[in-house]
């Protein structure tokens, strides 16, 4: 997933619509934070919800919390 809006900051928190690389599926992320492991490791990590796939393309395990739709 990448950012592909923000919508909302408020100091280093923030709320983005989050779009798929390989599907284009968009969700809302309804917590993210500004800082170097946030953007470097959860980001990459998160698994779409329709496809399921990470960042790098594998099956990811896990999906991030912050998610808001189906």
């Amino acid at each position: 997933m990448k950012i592909k809006a923000i919508l909302d900051e408020h100091r280093n928190d923030f709320t983005a619509i989050m779009e798929c690389e390989h599907c284009g599926h968009e969700e809302r992320n309804n917590r993210g934070y500004h800082d170097i492991h946030y953007h470097t490791r959860v980001i990459p990590a998160m698994g779409c919800p329709k496809c399921k796939k990470n960042r790098a393309g594998e099956p990811a395990e896990t999906f991030h919390p912050g998610f808001v739709g189906d």
